[in-house]
């Protein structure tokens, strides 16, 4: 990988021989509980909000995330700064890695992800406001309405406040080592 100070983007079957040969260093720019639950093994976590202060390592480096969105945002912030070393973005993410078929290191006691708590909470209380409109009072209904409406919302906006209140969880609390391995 040569330098380079437009975005470089990498496929999963070079950078597993790029990882296999030793010549990069992966960095997942995920939160700490995404990491957690999936990541390439040998990866370093450093969340995309640290990503500018962070001390990297030396030589080329692949950034790494969900979809793709947040590792482009870094392979971004670390052009403008003037990375010294070579910087490429993994094409299409972690699924793609997976896809490709190579496995993932998953932390022991690592929280479910984040969207299946959410599918959980919201169908939990769908499924109670239904109950409670049968059994105690037809108000009860506009519980299961209301998150409906704020899964809609979440869906057409981007933002799940259920989401964010989950992520603050004292069970998605992780504890990340400065070095993942």
């Amino acid at each position: 990988m040569a330098p380079t100070t437009t975005p470089a983007r990498i496929g999963a079957h070079e950078l597993a021989e790029q990882l296999a040969a030793r010549e990069v260093s992966v960095i997942d720019v995920r939160e700490p509980m995404e990491y957690a639950s999936g990541h390439i093994s040998g990866s370093l976590n450093i969340p995309l909000s640290r990503i500018s202060q962070a001390d990297l390592p030396r030589g080329p480096l692949v950034l790494v995330c969900q979809s793709g969105n947040r590792s482009a945002k870094a392979l971004s912030q670390l052009l403008q700064q003037g990375h010294p070393h070579p910087v490429a973005d993994l094409v299409g993410g972690l699924p793609a890695w997976q896809q490709a078929g190579f496995s993932v290191r998953r932390l022991r006691n690592a929280p479910l992800p984040l969207m299946r708590q959410v599918q959980i909470v919201a169908g939990s209380l769908v499924l109670l406001g239904v109950i409670l409109s049968q059994a105690v009072a037809p108000g009860w209904i506009w519980l299961s309405g209301f998150v409906g409406a704020g899964l809609t919302f979440a869906g057409i906006s981007g933002f799940c406040g259920m989401a964010r209140l989950l992520a603050v969880m004292p069970w998605n609390r992780v504890a990340m080592p400065p070095t993942a391995e």
